[in-house]
Parts: C-alpha cells; sequence; structure tokens
C-alpha cells in the first residue's frame, strides 16, 4: 500500500473496500448499489453522503423509473449477483420483498459489501443466525433500516426512546415490567389484508422476471397481486406483524434491555391461519425469563392499558404516571450509552452501527416466533440460547425456509 499510494489520491472516487479497515477513500461519498428499486429503495437515492453507482429489479419498469430519478447514468441489472460483482459499490441497500433480505444480505457480505437492509431483517429465525455468521466472517458494517431507537420519538406515544429506556433500567417502575402495543397505547395494527385464497394463473408481463422475483420462495403460477401485495402472502413476508412488526418491536426491546436474548414463550389469540394466505390476530404475548412481558393487542381491549406498567408504578402517553414526580426521580439516573448513528460515519470508521446485525436479529426473532405460533395456532416455548423451540418438532421445522431450486 506504500508503494501505490502516490497511485491512490490520483483517483477522485475508489470503493472503500479496496483500502480495507481503516481507510478513508479520497471520496467523500460512499458508493451504493440499490437491490430493489420500489418505494423503499427510491426513499433513499440521495441519501446524504453516499452515490448511487449501480441500481437492480427483475421488473423494468420500476428499474428505469427508479434510473430516471438519478442525475447521472448508473448501470442497471436484473440479477443481484451480477450487481454484487461491481467493484465500485461500498454498500448495497436491500430493499426487495422481505423472502430475499437474509440470501442477499449474506451474499452481499461474502462479496465484500457492506449492507443497509429494510425490515423485517430476515423471512426466518435460523436465516438471522446466518447473516450473523456472513457479517461478523467478512467484517462487514450492517445497518437495519430502524430509526426509532436512535431518534425522535415513539410513535404514538410521545415520548423518546431513550428516556423510556432509562425509566425501564431505573427499576423506578420495579419489575419484572409488561408492555402493551394496542391502539390505546399508540400502535394501531391495521388489518387490511388483500391476499386471495384463490389465484387463477394469468400471464407473466413481458418486463417481468417472475421466476427470479420469487427467488428462493415456492413456486406459484404468476398473479399480479403475489407482486402488489407480496405482505399478505406467508411465502414472502407475515402480513402486518411482518411490515409493522420489527419497527414497533426494535425500541421496546431496547427499552428493556433485551437486545442479547429473546422470549421464552409466545401464545397467540388468532383464528385458524390459511397456509397461503396471512390472516388476523387479536393477541399475541411474548414473555422473557425474568416474567417481562410484550403484549400486541390488535383490538385494544383493556381501554385505558399504560404504555409500560410495572410492580411500583404505570407510564402513559406524553409520560404521564401515576408515580408522583417521575420526572423528578428520573434526572437522577445514567443516559443510556452512545452509539453509532451515523451510517456513512459507521462505514469509514468500521463502527457497529445502532441497528445492527444482533440486535435487528433479536427484534426480528420477535416477528418470526409470532409468525410460527401463527401458522400453527398454538403457544410455543423457546431456549434464547439455542434458538430453538422446546418440544414442538414441527415449530422446530419452521425455524429456517427451505429454499427453491438451486437458491442456496
Amino acid at each position: 500500500m506504500k508503494n501505490i499510494a502516490g497511485t491512490v489520491v490520483a483517483f477522485t472516487i475508489l470503493p472503500r473496500h479496496v483500502l480495507g479497515r481503516g481507510y478513508l477513500a479520497p471520496s467523500d461519498q460512499l458508493t451504493k448499489g440499490i437491490i430493489g428499486t420500489g418505494i423503499a429503495g427510491r426513499q433513499f437515492l440521495n441519501y446524504p453522503g453516499t452515490r448511487v453507482t449501480a441500481l437492480c429489479d427483475v421488473n423494468q419498469t420500476n428499474l428505469a423509473q427508479a434510473a430516471a430519478l438519478l442525475d447521472k447514468k448508473v448501470k442497471t441489472f436484473d440479477d443481484y449477483r451480477h450487481l454484487l460483482l461491481q467493484k465500485d459499490i461500498d454498500f448495497v441497500h436491500i430493499a426487495t420483498p422481505p423472502h430475499w433480505h437474509g440470501l442477499m444480505a449474506i451474499e452481499a457480505a461474502a462479496a465484500g459489501k457492506d449492507i443497509w437492509c429494510e425490515t423485517p431483517m430476515t423471512h426466518s429465525i435460523a436465516e438471522g443466525r446466518q447473516v450473523i455468521t456472513a457479517v461478523q466472517t467478512y467484517g462487514r458494517i450492517f445497518r437495519l433500516n430502524l430509526d426509532h431507537r436512535i431518534e425522535g420519538k415513539l410513535y404514538g406515544t410521545n415520548m423518546p426512546v431513550k428516556k423510556l429506556q432509562k425509566l425501564v433500567s431505573s427499576a423506578i417502575l420495579g419489575g419484572p415490567i409488561t408492555i402493551t402495543l394496542g391502539p390505546q397505547t399508540g400502535f394501531n395494527w391495521p388489518f387490511q389484508n388483500p391476499g386471495l385464497t384463490s389465484l387463477p394463473a394469468q400471464p407473466i408481463p413481458a418486463t417481468l422476471n417472475y421466476d427470479r422475483w420469487l427467488g428462493p420462495a415456492p413456486y406459484k403460477p404468476y398473479h399480479i397481486n403475489r407482486i402488489q401485495h407480496f405482505p399478505a402472502y406467508w411465502d414472502y413476508s407475515g402480513g402486518i406483524l411482518a411490515e409493522l412488526g420489527q419497527q414497533y418491536l426494535d425500541p421496546i426491546q431496547f427499552i428493556l434491555g433485551k437486545d442479547e436474548t429473546s422470549p421464552v414463550e409466545v401464545a397467540v389469540e388468532a383464528p385458524l391461519q390459511h397456509p397461503d394466505v396471512v390472516g388476523t390476530w387479536q393477541k399475541i404475548t411474548f414473555t422473557y425469563e425474568d416474567g417481562c412481558k410484550i403484549i400486541l393487542d390488535a383490538e385494544g381491549r383493556e381501554a385505558n392499558a399504560p404504555f409500560i406498567s410495572g410492580p411500583a408504578g404505570k407510564l402513559y402517553a406524553d409520560f404521564k404516571s401515576d408515580i408522583r414526580d417521575l420526572e423528578t426521580k428520573l434526572a437522577d439516573f445514567p443516559d443510556p450509552p452512545l452509539a453509532a448513528t451515523d451510517f456513512v460515519k459507521a462505514v469509514k470508521e468500521r463502527q457497529t452501527f445502532a441497528t445492527n446485525e444482533e440486535n435487528g436479529h433479536r427484534s426480528c426473532t420477535l416477528v418470526n416466533m409470532g409468525i410460527i405460533a401463527l401458522q400453527l395456532g398454538r403457544s410455543l416455548q423457546f431456549d434464547p440460547v439455542k434458538q430453538t423451540f422446546l418440544f414442538d418438532e414441527g415449530a422446530n421445522r419452521l425455524l429456517n425456509k427451505a429454499l427453491r431450486s438451486t437458491w442456496k
């Protein structure tokens, strides 16, 4: 590197992975490739400190529309594996349907790319563990696209996440803690499921590579509803629980201090689910080994339920509590430790990002535990260390998804 230093500084743009750890490339911008150019993929086309050099989508219409939004011409692909071979990419933004997230993240890490991934992180629990292994084996930086534990206020509660974490860790409310996510506490679970249980085969549009869109998912004849409403089908997502679940649950996991563990039980109240189409549910309850609970209440059964409750007190929206002078008492406790929240800086300086592969896997495990319990229609016991279900081989068969054809 010393011998070629003079040559290196002559370039204006150089992918950072060429220089290794601790580098600062001549360009101030990170170069990125975007896989999936729908709404989520386009949202961060012009993210500060980054520049798009390649786009990938199996839908040629989406691909052309995204490319037209950029100032300069970029390379376009309909196969993400070709994008990953490009040397001028520092990181990839994975913005595909969830059934692709894990496989693409693993291959991106192996290709030497850092990763920005949409939620849910993975489509199965086993896949999440494989992503952790790949990211750490290849020394990559992983960001899960979640912001609420980083900054701002938590959805309908009008309360900062860091302040809530400080409250729970202070033990002012006592323990174990119960957190309720339902319409009465500012968390709506909008069941507007457009999935259809009967889908006659339709002609595949010439602009869509449907086989590649399916990828590792089971083959099903093409119908436009599968593409437009993929969250409604188990093969590609998990309904509202997958679409909103990790966004809701990741900051709750942080508030409870559970980033390094998982619940020991998940219980569901829900109608019998269709094998192909995601259905509704009334209540999902996660219980940790220490007795802490997260309750997902879709119906808001308890009208005046507190957002957080413990043996010594309760907390409602706007930081209202039945504990007198709560703000004054809380001021004496330390704030939570700082984390890396600038993705560009994290990549340049090789810092673990605030929402990373490990805590992201744990919050995604909440989602996938709930999905498995819904599909089976029963409560499940879980070992948070081995990350397997207890006394239920049917549930353990769903820890991973069988990959179709040549995908592995």
